[in-house]
């Protein structure tokens, strides 16, 4: 499976792939196949989503230029 991070509207990055995810001490989360990571920042299990983008009413949807 290929590394692949995907940014959905008005929500959370989903990483999925064969990947390690670290705090910024080099500690170690469970390895998943597939994390939703949180962009609004109002999530109380950060860095993981939980869903409060929606309640937030968190606003982005960027594209990707070529």
């Amino acid at each position: 499976m290929e590394n692949r991070i995907k940014i959905l509207d008005n929500g959370p990055l989903v990483v999925s792939g064969d990947f390690h995810l670290g705090d910024s001490l080099g500690n170690k989360y469970p390895k998943k196949e597939k994390v939703f990571l949180c962009r609004c920042g109002q999530s109380i299990n950060k860095p993981f989503c939980d869903g409060s983008h929606k309640k937030a009413g968190f606003d982005s949807s960027p594209r990707a230029v070529e």
